[in-house]
């Protein structure tokens, strides 16, 4: 198992680092610039740094910061309208609500969004859910995307409970539960090799899928890669296939 340790830097919020380690239970390295490094050395270990830019994951000679800026090419200039996403969630509902309940980064519920939805991401692992909530942070203070990341809500926890418990209305609600034997396609590089430490497959598709339904969404949009079967053998209504990977897309 990963180990997983915090440090703090100067300019780190060392009140949201304790919070974070009395709600992990993951401790705080003395000499946070030392410990850093000896914990990025550490081949089986990983660790939580909080400094003066936010919150960053680092380890395994690698440094990963969550950051929508690099989102913005995706979603201006006419670009949206060409996104395969965007393509399986379109609407005409008036102020959508989506759910994201594998959420990741986060980098699909910004283009959900973009899209008009009001978004609430689920994401069960804390510190995958901390860097989420600090990229968010962030974006709100860029003028071109913060209207795009005010609309995205981080709720942590396990999305099959939550979704079996929720009364609230939902439009839509996404899936991309990481795969046996595949690389998550939203994680990329730096991201995908450390989060992937973290993260598992997921091993309850069933149970998700039945949960998503049980929320009463109007639609169920499914992120798999191309060839693989359908998200706990159930047949879409109709899909939409990129060079990758798929939607299916469950109405009803």
């Amino acid at each position: 198992m990963t180990n997983i340790a915090i440090s703090v830097k100067k300019g780190g919020d060392e009140a949201l680092a304790k919070s974070f380690s009395h709600k992990t239970g993951f401790p705080i390295l003395d000499g946070s610039d030392t410990a850093s490094s000896q914990a990025d050395r550490n081949k089986d270990s990983l660790n939580v740094l909080f400094d003066k830019s936010g919150v960053s994951l680092t380890g395994y000679g690698l440094s990963y910061q969550g950051d929508f800026d690099e989102m913005l090419r995706r979603v201006t200039e006419g670009r949206l309208l060409h996104e395969m996403l965007a393509k399986a969630t379109k609407t005409d509902i008036q102020n959508p609500v989506a759910i994201d309940a594998t959420a990741g980064m986060g980098e699909d519920a910004f283009i959900i969004a973009a899209c008009g939805y009001d978004v609430t991401l689920h994401e069960q692992n804390p510190v995958v859910a901390l860097l989420l909530k600090d990229a968010i942070r962030r974006g709100k203070k860029q003028p071109i995307i913060k209207d795009i990341v005010s609309r995205m809500h981080v709720m942590e926890g396990d999305s099959v409970e939550i979704l079996s418990n929720r009364l609230d209305p939902v439009d839509l609600i996404y899936l991309d539960p990481m795969f046996p034997g595949r690389k998550k396609s939203g994680l990329i590089g730096k991201k995908l090799q450390l989060i992937q430490k973290m993260e598992s497959p997921c091993s309850v598709e069933d149970a998700l899928f039945d949960a998503a339904i049980s929320a009463g969404p109007s639609k169920i949009v499914v992120k798999r890669p191309l060839k693989a079967p359908f998200l706990a053998g159930r047949k879409p209504n109709y899909s939409l296939d990129g060079k990758a990977i798929r939607y299916d897309c469950y109405t009803y």
